[in-house]
């Protein structure tokens, strides 16, 4: 590293500087450039591990090894000594997986990952504040939090509840035996997730480890040959190709549109005193659009990592194709055709919503959405943008249900009447999304404030109105 950096802010990071000329090059800062060097070194390793270190030829401890190994060099990579947190994490919550009591083990690992990522999350906007560095360690430590936790309750589920109380996913994703010291590091610290995850389950990832991933799909889909040995093996490459595809398509929309479209154009003068009410909407969903194509590229990438690995088979859908899909975080045609809110949030970061209904709305005995609602809050970080987006969220979701519930029976009765209602539908759903998701994009109170009031607070408006007026019917 040099001895004294230079003032350009992309190079302050605190991972590794070789990129810093491809950086300066590109213009993007250096702890980006890393990422996506990671990223795609990530992906020819994970070719070289399904062709080399292939379960048939090789000991599971061996592509434990190896998977783990890769891990922490690509977190040291990305983000130098900031990676300490994830090592001290990752070594506490082993510690309490091992030494604590079966009836505690969820709540010890739960309390002590979620606190840890609190403070860190506390400390890291203290330090971006201040302008120190702008490296952003807290996605890994988000990922490895919601594995650590997943991992816990299921092993509580497997060693410290009865069968008969279990739902039928948390017996099937029980846990009997405690995992290896090995098995826990290879799992929340593997090269395919560490970076950008997805989060999955450790009897997943244990089935892929030791070559069982892919027939055990097969199988529970009932193939129409049920011998071991007759089983198709289902390559990834075509839906690797495929994915590849669209994290191409999102870097070209992220240095086109995202560049000239920034969230900084929804505080300048232009927006917030001259231009009208209609084109303001517009021009928050174009800014808000904008903004999605780096989420697009890196949960898809990181989707394709894993399945060039050979990991994320899911089985055979209803034409008999392959389908790689398990451990998928987006669908986008669905976000983007979304008909509605409840859609629309069905379709993105998909892996999280999992988890938060496994951990959390499944299991506590009192308000689980609002329980549910913290807990997203908590992970996602301590930015007040983050909690004006929830709370926003939940006007909006009551309120489209309202609606819904109401008046979507009325449109049913011709196709044409039903494609106005999705027409319709989709234009509010989407102009809903973006001027709920804003102030998560914004991150500070300020700017939030000046959009919606530059906005007239319409939405929130119009949601109080129909929660107040509009009788709520049950759902049909």
């Amino acid at each position: 590293m040099a001895t004294a950096p230079p003032s350009s802010l992309s190079y302050r990071t605190t991972g590794s500087t070789c990129l810093h000329p491809l950086s300066e090059f590109l213009g993007i800062p250096l702890d980006q450039v890393n990422f996506v060097a990671c990223q795609l070194s990530a992906l020819l390793t994970a070719f070289w591990f399904r062709l080399y270190l292939s379960p048939g030829k090789t000991n599971p401890n061996v592509r434990h090894v190896f998977a783990t190994i890769f891990g922490i060099y690509f977190v040291i990579f990305c983000f130098g000594w900031y990676s300490a947190h994830l090592f001290v994490l990752v070594s506490v919550c082993y510690g309490i997986m091992v030494t604590a009591s079966v009836p505690n083990i969820h709540r010890y690992s739960f309390f002590v990952a979620m606190g840890y990522l609190t403070i860190c999350h506390i400390t890291r906007i203290y330090i971006f504040h201040y302008g120190i560095l702008t490296t952003d360690f807290s996605g890994p430590l988000m990922i490895v939090t919601q594995k650590i936790t997943t991992l816990a309750f299921q092993v509580h589920d497997g060693l410290g509840r009865k069968p008969e109380d279990l739902s039928a996913e948390q017996h099937r994703l029980a846990i009997k035996v405690k995992p290896s010291l090995l098995e826990y590091l290879s799992y929340l610290l593997n090269f395919m997730s560490v970076i950008a995850g997805p989060c999955n389950n450790f009897k997943d990832y244990i089935a892929f480890i030791e070559g069982r991933h892919t027939h055990r799909k097969l199988l529970g889909v009932n193939w129409k040959q049920k011998a071991f040995h007759s089983l198709p093996d289902p390559s990834p490459t075509g839906a690797v190709i495929h994915k590849l595809c669209i994290t191409v398509m999102s870097l070209l929309l992220f240095l086109t549109l995202t560049k000239n479209f920034p969230v900084t154009c929804l505080v300048d003068d232009w927006f917030v005193h001259k231009a009208n009410f209609l084109t303001r909407l517009f021009y928050l969903y174009v800014v808000m659009q904008a903004s999605k194509p780096k989420y697009y590229f890196a949960w898809t990438l990181a989707d394709a990592v894993n399945n060039a690995a050979g990991f994320g088979f899911s089985g055979v859908d209803e034409n008999g194709n392959f389908c790689w899909d398990l451990i998928s975080n987006l669908n986008i045609w669905k976000i983007e055709t979304a008909t509605s809110f409840k859609m629309y949030l069905e379709n993105w970061n998909i892996q999280t919503a999992t988890w938060l209904r496994r951990v959390c709305y499944e299991r506590v005995p009192w308000y689980p959405t609002v329980l549910t609602f913290i807990l997203s809050a908590l992970w996602h970080g301590v930015y007040p943008g983050y909690y004006f987006t929830f709370l926003t969220g939940i006007l909006v979701t009551v309120a489209a249900r309202a609606v819904r519930n109401n008046y979507r029976q009325y449109f049913l009765s011709s196709k044409a009447l039903k494609v106005v209602y999705d027409v319709v539908t989709w234009a509010v759903t989407q102009l809903a999304v973006s001027y709920t998701v804003a102030p998560f994009v914004m991150l500070a109170v300020e700017p939030t404030i000046s959009l919606y009031k530059s906005i007239y607070f319409y939405l929130h408006i119009i949601s109080l109105l129909i929660i107040l007026f509009l009788p709520i019917k049950p759902k049909e």
